[in-house]
């Protein structure tokens, strides 16, 4: 009976380090954004919105 709970401790114990891991990696990861100057979307829909004007 004790064997099980000890088992099943350990297993939350490692269940709870591998989230935590996860997360701050999570956190850390740098996004980028393309500039807006780049966008050819964005050129599409000013013409777009010209034309319905």
């Amino acid at each position: 009976m004790y064997v099980v709970a000890v088992i099943c401790i350990i297993i939350v114990i490692v269940v709870l380090i591998l989230a935590v891991g996860t997360t701050s990696k999570a956190y850390t990861y740098k996004h980028t954004v393309d500039p807006l100057e780049n966008n050819p979307h964005l050129e599409q829909e000013h013409n777009q919105d010209q034309n319905k004007a």
